[in-house]
């Protein structure tokens, strides 16, 4: 197609100027970028104002030229400008085609990178428009310009894409973490956390991240497990002479800013654990129970980045880049905790959470670029991230527990402290190959994945009558309250998640109008996990509490009730005790474990066929071979807790997607495929979590039927099948201006869905709730400039709005009995997760006054109320309130070195909610295991500047 345009431009240009002029036309190709076109670079006739721009498929063209023999300069930031005599001949078009190539950059150049195209907003519009799939992608540069940290905001500014406030869970048009696939350059990257399928995207901050793009529809190349779509993060690179930035920010939440601070003992500042080596028991016995106080709650933030590259004579190129970053921050919620279910359990009306939390990442990338048709690239990242919260429930003395043993109207108080880390690696080798004149490019990755997560001792107090350490009477205090052993505990979790994947690609391009890919994937994932639970005996019944914030005092060694203390306080139980020890005062074995294997291999082929200058379609299909396995020793399950259990699957997956070009600067697409999505290991383990007033757990069910249980609407099948259809209009009508409207639909068979159980636990599980979900959404975006500078090139105020509605409807079993059974008292339901409206907005203001040219946005998202858990019986659902969201930032680059930002964060402070629907007592606000420890509660703004330094 590119041709054919090609050779009509010059057809035109024979046969429309006068005869005694000629011109000079051709297309410039970007060496540094997979010889795709380079669009927008200046081409100039030396000597002379004239010139023009190759257009967004690299063409160009300077027509009524005279006769005579003319310099031509070919420019483009980050690229050797290159200089070319051409001899113009009268009534003839000279053809020039020019290579461009990184430039070695000057003495005085501080940053120079070719990867500027693909961080750009222009650059990825043009992505695009030339992909072959429906996908949307967010770079560097805009990152920067909406002050986004991290890719979990990234996602967030893309259409029909929505955050869980407070969290960095991410819907893709209405479908949450177990429809969503993350890849990092094109590879799997592991989940850091039990609860969840894909790894936090706030993990990756923005100064590892070159773009952040999602792929709505299916293509052969993905993992068939795919529903909503797949997340690739791709890396940053460089390549020029040399660079060196390093910046530093400070920032202070408001509802932070005048609280005295608590977290964990034994954790460090930058979110390191000083305990690891000891055995749990050891911990408990050394180190104390109470939270210490923290330092003063203001944010912290510095980073640095380099890059360096080295030209040898023989063309190939070696290139470095490394960067370092740390944050932490402060917040303080006020507000609920309830537990209520059929009845109320507990009700905490005045709770609150100090939340301590730090990210470090750091990343090194070498590439090598071999020559014009090879080159390799190494790829390592760490990040360790860690929050650190305690937690005060009932502090006004009005708890309620209905299971309470003095006082079930008042007085019940719970303290919880509780640390966990992530430490992630992440290593990929990639390379890319051309051979044979361009006839077959070949592109592969290898990758290795660990992630440690932790959660090490984790305290939780319980105590009666904590009125009384409100009331200043010395003759009245509060008691233990100790009910079971483990009222009082400490708890402690490993997770140790081990992958391999790889991918490879080789592409046959048979001529300009055929292409054919033929690939395979695959990835072994492999997660052990182990918890120890210790309780804490209480010796007498109605042990007083002296000070509720001096717990050391009383669970100390001399306290320890043992054959020679027989006056002592209390004892620490265990349940799994070691064969022939006793359980008190013992250590003890794991209480719940579970080992997960997940192998996916993959083969798919795929054609890019184009018919004439307008059609392209791509036909492919995808085979998996799939095979899970869990081996589960649970408590919860008695004596059927033991067990092991797996799938064998193989899939066929077909794919279709057609592209129309209406004209240049507009396409039409549409897609239809087939995929499957797996249930992840923590939704088929039977392990139970419980928090303050949550429990969730996993379902053996959802790999089909195990056992002899007489089992109801219960299929044997071991994935969710999915139709997906997409239509989609594109105009672009400039370089960084687009209009776009689509519409989707997705049928799901056999959806999996969170459901609170009818009962007095509330306990929560996952189903396949019945035989089908169906989501029928639209889409809309645009992204316009309104005010142009005086050059016309460059937009002084321009916006972008997207706008997404789904309607979601699933049917529901009336009953479902299984491992663990439930029933619904309706028939139809929303689908878990789907919001019916997601807003995302943005304006952006960037005045220039003589060499200062400050930018200024104003960020605005928007999701509507959405099912967070399904209720069954007579229980209704818990919702999770739609949040607004508003920022402001100021970007001000003082001059070439020095920037100095200001970020407002949440500026319209609203109140995050859950809410279980159709209680006696109409609506109550309750808590969320995909939620914080608190409901009802504000995360007060976020004020902050940072100052950065390029040298």
């Amino acid at each position: 197609m590119k041709k054919l345009h090609y050779l009509f431009m010059l057809l035109i240009t024979a046969t429309t100027f006068a005869q005694s002029t000629g011109s000079i036309a051709g297309k410039l190709i970007d060496k540094e970028y997979n010889d795709e076109p380079l669009p927008f670079a200046n081409v100039l006739i030396k000597g002379t104002t004239k010139g023009t721009t190759s257009n967004i498929d690299g063409l160009y063209e300077l027509t009524d030229l005279e006769p005579g023999n003319y310099v031509i300069s070919f420019s483009f930031v980050g690229y050797q400008t290159q200089d070319i005599t051409v001899t113009v001949v009268a009534d003839k078009v000279t053809t020039l085609n020019v290579s461009m190539v990184a430039s070695a950059a000057n003495l005085e150049e501080i940053v120079i990178t070719t990867t500027t195209r693909k961080q750009s907003e222009t650059a990825l519009l043009l992505d695009q428009k030339k992909a072959v799939e429906i996908k949307q992608s967010i770079g560097a540069e805009e990152l920067s310009r909406k002050g986004v940290s991290d890719a979990a905001g990234a996602v967030a500014k893309i259409s029909g894409v929505s955050k869980q406030e407070g969290s960095s869970n991410v819907y893709v048009r209405g479908l949450g973490d177990r429809y969503l696939n993350t890849t990092m350059n094109g590879l799997s990257l592991p989940s850091n956390d039990v609860n969840k399928k894909n790894i936090d995207l706030n993990l990756f901050s923005s100064d590892i991240i070159e773009n952040v793009s999602i792929s709505k529809a299916y293509s052969s190349r993905f993992f068939g497990d795919f529903s909503a779509g797949n997340v690739d993060i791709t890396s940053k690179d460089y390549k020029g002479k040399g660079f060196f930035t390093f910046n530093v920010g400070s920032s202070v939440n408001t509802n932070a800013a005048d609280q005295t601070f608590f977290r964990s003992g034994g954790t460090s500042y930058f979110g390191f654990y000083n305990r690891y080596d000891n055995n749990p028991f050891a911990v408990i016995l050394s180190h104390g129970f109470d939270p210490q106080q923290a330092e003063s709650p203001i944010d912290l933030n510095f980073g640095a980045a380099f890059g360096k590259s080295f030209d040898f004579e023989n063309g190939s190129r070696l290139s470095f880049y490394g960067t370092a970053s740390f944050e932490n921050g402060f917040e303080y919620r006020r507000g609920s905790n309830v537990d209520y279910t059929n009845v109320e359990k507990k009700a905490f009306e005045d709770a609150e959470e100090f939340e301590y939390s730090t990210k470090t990442t750091a990343m090194a990338t070498i590439n090598y670029k071999i020559d014009a048709n090879n080159s390799l690239k190494f790829n390592s990242l760490f990040v360790n991230n860690a929050s650190d919260r305690v937690g005060y429930f009932g502090i006004d003395g009005k708890g309620r527990n209905r299971d309470a043993i003095l006082n079930t109207d008042e007085g019940f108080y719970q303290m919880n402290v509780q640390f966990n880390q992530n430490l992630i690696y992440v290593n990929q080798l990639t390379g890319r190959h051309k051979f044979e004149d361009n006839k077959y490019d070949l592109d592969w990755g290898i990758g290795y994945n660990v992630v440690n997560a932790h959660e090490p001792d984790r305290k939780r107090i319980s105590v009666e009558n904590y009125q009384f350490a409100l009331d200043n009477d010395a003759n009245t205090t509060p008691t233990f309250y100790s009910n079971v052993v483990f009222d009082n505990q400490r708890y402690f979790q490993n997770i140790n998640d081990n992958e391999f994947n790889s991918r490879v690609n080789l592409a046959y391009n048979t001529n300009e109008n055929l292409k054919l890919n033929f690939g395979f994937a695959g990835r072994a994932k492999e997660r052990q996990f182990d918890n120890i639970r210790y309780g804490y005996d209480i010796t007498n019944p109605n042990t007083p509490v002296s000070n509720v914030n001096n717990l050391n005092s009383i669970f100390s060694l001399d306290n320890l009730s043992t054959s020679f203390n027989q006056n002592g306080l209390y004892s620490i139980r265990a349940i799994n005790n070691i064969p022939g020890q006793s359980n008190r005062n013992r250590p003890a074995l794991p209480e719940n474990t579970y080992n997960g294997n997940l192998d996916v291999y993959a083969g798919y082929a795929n054609a890019e066929l184009k018919a004439g200058d307008k059609w392209l379609f791509v036909p492919g299909v995808r085979v998996e071979a799939i095979a899970q396995e869990i081996s589960y020793d649970v408590i919860n399950l008695g004596a059927a807790g033991n067990n092991t259990i797996g799938a064998n699957e193989t899939v066929f997956l077909p794919s279709l997607s057609v592209k129309y070009g209406v004209n240049e600067d507009q396409n039409l697409r549409f897609s239809a495929s087939e995929t499957i999505s797996l249930p992840e290991f923590k939704e088929v383990s039977p392990f139970l979590y419980e928090s303050i007033s949550q429990r969730i757990g996993g379902n053996p069910d959802l790999l089909g039927r195990t056992s002899n249980i007489a089992y109801t609407n219960v299929n044997d099948v071991s994935y969710s099948r999915i139709l997906n259809l997409d239509l989609k209009y594109e105009w672009f009508m400039s370089k960084s201006e687009i209009i776009s409207i689509g519409a989707f639909y997705k049928q799901i068979n056999d959806p999996v869905n969170q459901v609170v159980a009818f009962d007095a636990t509330g306990t929560q599980r996952f189903f396949r709730t019945g035989e089908r979900a169906e989501i029928l959404g639209f889409e809309a975006e645009i992204r316009k400039n309104i005010l142009m500078d005086d050059d016309k090139e460059n937009a002084k105020l321009s916006a972008g709005f997207n706008f997404t509605y789904m309607h979601t409807q699933q049917d529901l079993y009336e009953s479902i009995i299984g491992t663990y059974s439930v029933s619904f008292n309706k028939s139809e339901e929303e689908l878990q997760g789907a919001s019916p409206i997601i807003v995302n907005a943005d304006i952006n203001y960037s005045p220039t006054f003589g060499n200062y040219k400050p930018t200024a946005n104003l960020i605005f998202s928007y999701f509507s109320d959405r099912i967070d858990a399904l209720g069954s019986g007579q229980l209704g659902n818990v919702i999770e309130k739609g949040i607004p969201t508003l920022d402001f930032v100021l970007k001000n680059k003082l001059n070439d070195k020095m920037e100095l930002n200001l970020g407002i964060r949440n500026i319209l402070n609203p109140t995050v909610q859950y809410l279980r629907e159709g209680t006696s007592l109409g609506n109550v606000l309750v808590t969320s295991p995909n939620g914080k420890d608190v409901t009802d509660y504000k995360r007060g703004l976020g004020i902050g500047l940072q100052f950065k330094y390029n040298f």
